[in-house]
Order: structure tokens, then sequence, then C-alpha cells
């Protein structure tokens, strides 16, 4: 509870950072005005600006270093191509939004080309090492060489830049004597990392001190030339903001890296000489790759399908369909963010003049704003193109038209509709990735979300009140009209902009609550039943164990069956009902796992719906393959069923006799079979297992018919049978027989269930899963394949893996993968320990809605 609470919290204190952030820069600012800012934007000249290009490239060249020695430390060397696809993407969102994005970006690609979750962990903590040993290698050369000193407002006491200089050199000195001395893995917890070596090390720390020194060059570059503001010292300040605006946490270190430089530039540079070269700064290092990224998704969409780009295409082909929702969704965000940016400063004046006999002022005034409330809207919306929401999709491409009208009537801002329609033309044709039929309002916001959402709103009154700061407020602002009212434009869009975003956040709050799961009622139990019994699927019978509980979908025709365990809420297979259902139930059951700060686990699922488990951002592991029997093809007849026929034939000679048992006629055989499940479990020396295979169990047993197998008159040997509807599956959970049953009684009772089921019409008779079975064992597998593999071959010891496959393939059936689709990385094996308490009933939490 208690981390769950600083969780919580760490949204708020980023707002109360980015707010005290503003607030400095709004005091150093105090003496310049909006259009300083932009003369000194403008001024910059296209020498520094084609130099600033130039060192953003080789920077992100370099940045690509880092994979390019993470793969080979953990000995996974992959194609350059797919480094740098894998490299530029991560990096060029990461350095805006976060390290969050450049994780999941590594992760897809790298775990779709055969990387394990551990070894994708060490990837990314060996680049994350990386980075440090660059910024502590730099900052300790710089620091005692050419320390200089730090403002009042910053300084501290117990810290100078000498000593800091020192406290890195240790640090890096220490740790390379480390990796020279230290030959052994390095063990914390249960997970063993190789120390890099000496070379690995000197080499990582050559790359990320390469990425510094070309990182603040971009700076240095963009920055007005000074005799006090040599390039070393440069350097050092840049270090420092980013050392800053990493441990602030907010994304990009938006607004506290430029903070930091202002207060250690701005006794020697003017203040607004030195905003503008850092806006400069921000859009070509961070923004101008992070475009350029969606771009080349957005082209993705147009030419996967073409013959000439068949090598884009099978690059980005497995991972495409997962990423578009994420960018064009950040786009989307971007897009709001420059029209509420765009209402609250002024107007170009000499396009004013150009329009002003064309469009007309009440025009320029509704179009400045509804271009604003169209920017609020397109933030709040974007959120359901992440979330894969088909009502977002037309709203947001009728905002985007909308937003470039606005920009070209209320000041022909022609840039600003550019940007809008590039980002337009990359959202539509990428219709098909958004499927999801629910209601916008009922989708749940994350408070990362909504705190991105404060942001922006606050950056955009931050830039109204410093562009027109010297405006005086009176109240006849609100309603003057005229060309050059841009003030009382930008107060009356503020104001309309903060409404809005207010009547949402009530609506929200006044929507009804989320309820905790909690016992079903009866009726619910009857849908259930319901639809259970109306189920093609046999699997859907588990639910009748009662060691379940259930997610109904909206119109009650569809269910999850799930259970709880630690922190994983599991799944058991797909969801029961409608195909129409099924993709917004498993999004439901996700929002719930969210909600309950669980991990969403669906285990045994089918391939059928693993696009759905990826769009969840969830990570596909092979269990196994299921086996199931075509009924119409299977006979005792020719010299493929040889074996079967022997058995069937010796069974009978044996005076084995069998029945089925319809359901009104099992609950008085009951007593009789609880002695033969009771012997066989003792037999065997097993427990009963739950979950994903039933238990013995009065009131369950009591829902199906029975096979029996009798001799001389006695029950030797049962199961009870699953019935799909409309015949399309047979099949059989429990399998229990005496101790003294004659060798191949249960091959009997298959053998004359599929018959019997063969005559009655059914179509598949289904024999269950062969753990391991189907897994890779190629050298570029996963490692869980691999894992799986070598399991099967050699587990007779623990379990008769391949035994059990060979047995079920004497029947002729056709095999069909099943996967695991859960959260990936280091969480893995607690996931896979919660699943083992759940089907060996060590643990059981029934809760149910």
């Amino acid at each position: 509870m208690g981390n769950k609470f600083l969780r919580n919290l760490n949204p708020l204190f980023g707002v109360l950072l980015f707010t005290a952030t503003l607030w400095v820069l709004h005091y150093e600012l105090k003496e310049y005005h909006y259009h300083d800012v932009l003369r000194q934007l403008k001024a910059l000249p296209t020498q520094r600006l084609l130099l600033a290009l130039l060192f953003t490239s080789l920077g992100y060249l370099v940045l690509i270093g880092y994979d390019f020695l993470a793969l080979r430390y953990v000995n996974h060397p992959l194609k350059y191509g797919k480094i740098a696809t894998a490299g530029f993407i991560g990096y060029a969102f990461s350095n805006s939004i976060g390290v969050s994005m450049l994780a999941a970006v590594r992760y897809r690609l790298y775990s779709s080309w055969g990387l394990s979750p551990v070894d994708i962990t060490k990837v990314v903590a060996f680049c994350g090492l990386a980075f440090w040993l660059g910024i502590f290698t730099v900052g300790g050369v710089l620091f005692l060489i050419e320390p200089f000193e730090i403002p009042s407002v910053i300084h501290f006491r117990f810290v100078s830049l000498p000593y800091l200089g020192i406290l890195f050199v240790v640090f890096i000195t220490g740790y390379l004597l480390f990796s020279a001395l230290k030959k052994k893995p390095l063990k914390i917890f249960r997970w063993e990392f190789s120390v890099p070596s000496l070379k690995f090390s000197l080499s990582s720390t050559v790359i990320a001190c390469l990425d510094v020194m070309l990182n603040g060059s971009v700076l240095y570059v963009l920055l007005p030339s000074h005799e006090n503001l040599p390039y070393p010292k440069i350097i050092g300040i840049f270090l420092l903001s980013q050392i800053a605006g990493i441990v602030s946490q907010v994304p990009g270190g938006l607004g506290i890296i430029e903070t930091v430089i202002l207060f250690f530039l701005s006794p020697m540079l003017p203040v607004s000489d030195i905003l503008g070269s850092l806006l400069a700064f921000r859009g070509i290092y961070y923004l101008l790759p992070m475009c350029f990224a969606t771009v080349l998704l957005g082209m993705h969409e147009f030419i996967q399908r073409k013959e000439a780009f068949k090598l884009i295409a099978r690059i980005f082909g497995q991972w495409v369909p997962e990423i578009v929702p994420n960018i064009l969704s950040l786009a989307t965000f971007v897009g709001g963010t420059i029209l509420l940016f765009s209402g609250s400063v002024p107007a170009e004046k000499v396009r004013m003049l150009w329009i002003k006999d064309i469009i007309p002022l009440p025009v320029m005034e509704i179009s400045h704003f509804f271009g604003s409330l169209a920017g609020i809207l397109l933030l709040i919306l974007a959120w359901g193109l992440q979330r894969r929401l088909n009502a977002a999709y037309p709203l947001i491409v009728a905002l985007l038209i909308a937003g470039i009208v606005f920009s070209l009537l209320k000041g022909f801002d022609y840039e600003e509709a550019i940007i809008l329609a590039i980002m337009l033309g990359a959202l539509l044709p990428s219709r098909r990735h958004f499927y999801r039929k629910t209601s916008l309002i009922n989708e749940p916001f994350t408070q990362g979300w909504i705190t991105a959402i404060v942001f922006v709103m606050l950056c955009s009154a931050w830039l109204g009140l410093f562009s027109y700061k010297h405006v005086e407020y009176s109240d006849e602002l609100w309603w003057h009209f005229s060309l050059s009212g841009d003030a009382p434009r930008s107060l009356r869009a503020a104001v309309g902009v903060g409404v809005l975003a207010l009547c949402f956040a009530v609506f929200k709050l006044l929507r009804p609550a989320f309820t905790k799961p909690s016992l079903p009622l009866m009726a619910d139990l009857d849908m259930i039943h319901s639809l259970v019994y109306s189920s093609k699927n046999t699997y859907a019978n588990t639910a009748l164990l009662g060691d379940k509980s259930f997610l109904l979908s909206e119109r009650r025709n569809a269910f999850i069956m799930y259970a709880i365990s630690g922190r994983s809420w599991v799944a058991f297979r797909d969801p029961v009902g409608p195909e129409s259902e099924i993709s917004e139930l498993i999004w439901k059951f996700r929002e719930m796992c969210d909600r309950n700060d669980g991990w969403t686990v669906f285990y045994e699922v089918n391939r059928t719906n693993l696009p759905i488990y990826i769009d969840l951002g969830l990570t596909l592991l092979k269990l196994g393959e299921e086996a199931r029997v075509s009924l119409s093809n299977f006979s005792l007849e020719g010299r493929v069923h040889k074996g079967l026929r022997h058995t069937h034939n010796q069974l009978e000679k044996e005076g084995c006799i069998f029945e089925l048992i319809p359901t009104v006629k099992v609950p008085p055989l009951l007593p009789e079979f609880k002695i033969i499940s009771d012997s066989w479990l003792a037999k065997k020396n097993i427990t009963e297992k739950g979950f994903c295979t039933g238990f013995f169990e009065t009131e369950y047993l009591k829902n199906f018919p029975a096979g029996i197998v009798r001799k001389n008159g006695k029950i030797i040997a049962f199961v009870n049978i699953w019935q799909g509807a409309e015949k399309e599956e047979l099949s059989l959970d429990l399998m229990r027989y005496l101790p003294d049953a004659p060798h191949g009684v249960m091959e009997y009772l298959f053998i004359e269930l599929m018959l019997w089921g063969k005559q009655d019409g059914y179509k598949w008779f289904n024999l269950g899963m062969a753990p391991f079975s189907g897994l890779e064992e190629h050298a570029l597998a996963p490692l869980w394949n691999r894992l799986g593999a070598l399991v099967f071959r050699h587990g007779e010891h623990f379990f008769n893996f391949q035994g059990l496959r060979q047995y079920k393939e004497k029947f002729g059936p056709e095999w069909e993968p099943k996967y695991l689709a859960s959260p990936g990385g280091l969480i893995l094996p607690r996931i896979l320990t919660n699943i083992a308490f759940l089907i060996s009933r060590g643990t059981k939490g029934v809760v149910a809605i």
C-alpha cells in the first residue's frame, strides 16, 4: 500500500516541480517580451543551425552504439540495420517522453528478434550504466580542470564543482577497477549479471562521452558567443542540466533543463537570447527526430504492401500494429499542444495585414477561440487513440481538419497547418488499428496522462502571461475585438479551454465509480451457466468448477473466467462468448487489472486473438500444443490405427464394456466414482489440481454426462464428458480408474467416446494439452522456447512430456499452439509461480463481478 501511495504522489510532485519551474522562468524573463525571444530565434545564423543539425545526426548515430555494445555484452549480436531501427526510434521518443518509451520499443523489437526478457533487461541496464559513465567521466574531468562558479540561487555549501569532480572521478576509477578485477558474475537476488569486461567498460565509456559531447555541442553552436563562455564551461553547465532533468522525472526534462541553464548563463547573456537558443535546441535535438520517427512509421502504412519496400515491411511488420497507435496518439497530443500554444501567443502582424481584407474579423475571432478548444479536445482524445477506440478516430480526424482550417483563418499560420496536415496524413491510412467499440467517457485516464495534459495547460497559460505581460488587465479586455487584439483573444481562448477541461473533469468525477469485485449474484451465475452450455469450446466448462471469478461483458453475453494469485490476475483461456464481444471484454479485463494494480495474464490462449493481446502490450510465450482429433476422419480401420484396434479388441475380450451415463443418472453413481478417484490419487501419489483442469467435486460432476467402463458389472473407470454447443467439440476432464483396472483402460475409453461422438455428429474430439510440445530449439529462438524444448526432451524424470505427446499422437490429431500472454521482463518468473499456485490450488482468491 505504501509503494502504491508513493507512486500516486509522483505525478503530483512532477506538476509542482514544473509549476515552480514556470514561476522561475517568469521571474527571469520579467524584463523581456515575447518578441525579444522570437527575434533571437529568427536571428540564429543558418551556419549555426546546420552545425546543430550535423551534431544532432552524429549524436543519434552514437546513441545507437549503446545498443551495439549491449547486444555483444549479452552475446546476442544483431544486424546493424535492426540495431539502428530500434535505437533511433527508441531514443527519438524517449528523449522527449521518457525512458518508458525506450524500454517499450526495445522490448518489443528485441523480443521478436530472439532476445529473452532477461537479456533485454541486461541490455537496458547496460545502456543506462553506460550513459552515467559518460556523465561521470566528462563531468569529472571538466569539473576538476575547468571548474566554474555555481549561482548563489542554487548553491549549496556542501557542494562545489571540484569536490563533485573528485567524486565522479573516484566513481569512474572504482568502476573500471571493479570491471577489471571482478571475474565472477554479480548476483542480485536470484539474478546473475556478468560484469562487463574492462574492454567493454572502456568502449561504452568512450561512446557515452561522445554522446554527451555531441549533445552539448548542439547547444554550444546555438548559443551566442561570449568570451566568458568557453566550450568546456557550456558542456559542464549542460551536464548539470541533464542530471537535473533526469532526477526531476519530468518527461524530456522539459522546463527543468532550460531553468538550470538560465541560472548559469543569465549573468553573462540576455535571457531572451538564451531562451531563443534553448527553443532552437529543443526543436532540433528533441522534436525534429521525434517527428521524423513519427513520419517514418506513418509512411510504412502506405508502403508496407508495395513490392519495392518488402525489406522495410519485414523489418516493421511484426511490431508496427503495436507501436502505431501509441505513435499516432503522441502525434495527436503534440497537435493539440501546438493549437493551444498558438492560441496563447500573438499572431504575425504582417500576415494579419495580408488577410484583413479577405477574412472578416468575426471569422478570425471565432477561429482563434475554436482553434484553442480543438487543441484541448485533441489532448483529451489522444488517450482514446492509445486505447484503440474506434470512436476517437473520426473525432480526431475531424478536429485535425478543423485545426488546419482554424490555423489558416485566425492568422494564416500555414506552418501550423502543414504540421497538422502531416499528422492527419499519417492518421488517415491507419483506421484499421482502432477497432474497440466502447464509450469514450467511460474509458479511464491514467495519472500520467492527466499530468501530461496539466503540463501543457500550465505551459499554455504561462505563454499567455509572458506574451501579454505588458498589457494591463481590465474588464474591457473581454469585449475588445480588433485586428490587433491578440491579448483579448488569448484571454477568451484560455478561459474557454479551462471551462471545457473543467467540465470534462467534473463529468469524469461524477460518472459511476468503479466498483470493487464482489461475489456474483445468482442471476449472474445462471447467466454464466447458460453461456457455458451455449459455447462451442469445451474449455468453457471449467467455469463450473467454482474456483474462478467472472467478468461479464456489457451485454452480458460473454465472460472471462479468472483467478487471482499475488499480483497476477490470471484469465483462463480466451473469453467465452460471441466474437464481436471478445476484443472489448479483453480490454475491460486489462482495465480492471490496472485499477487494482494487478498484472494482466491470459493463460492457454489461442492464436486467433494474439493481435489483441499484443495491442495490450503483453508478451507472448508458447506453452505447448493442444491435440484435436477430427471425428469425421477417425476410424479403427487401416494400418495406421492398428494399435488402437488391438487395444480396443483386447479390452473387450477381457470383459470390459463402455457405457454412456446421462447427466440425470450421474448423481447416484458419484459415491462409487469417489472411491475410484481416491484410489487413483493414492496410487499416483498426487493431489487434486485446479484452475485449468477439474477436480472431484460432486456439485461440479452433476453438470455432465459420464463415460464409464464396467468389468463384470463393476465400474472400474470413469470420465466426465464436456460437450460443445452445436456438436462442435467433445472432450473430457477427470480421468480416473482403479489400480487393478486392465492396462489400456483409458485408451479404451477414448476410443469409445470418439466412436460415439462420430456417430452422434460431433466434429472434433479434444485430447487436451501437451506441455512444452512444439517449441523451437533453434539457437536464435527465444530463451523460453529453448528451455521448454530442453525440458520436453529431457524431463522424463519429472513428467513424461514426450510420452504424453506420443500417446496423443496415436489418435492422429491436429496440433494447435497455446500461449501465455502476460507482462514480460523480470516479473515473468513471479507470474509463472503465481500460475503454478493456482493450478496446484495452493492459494485461492475468489473474487467475482
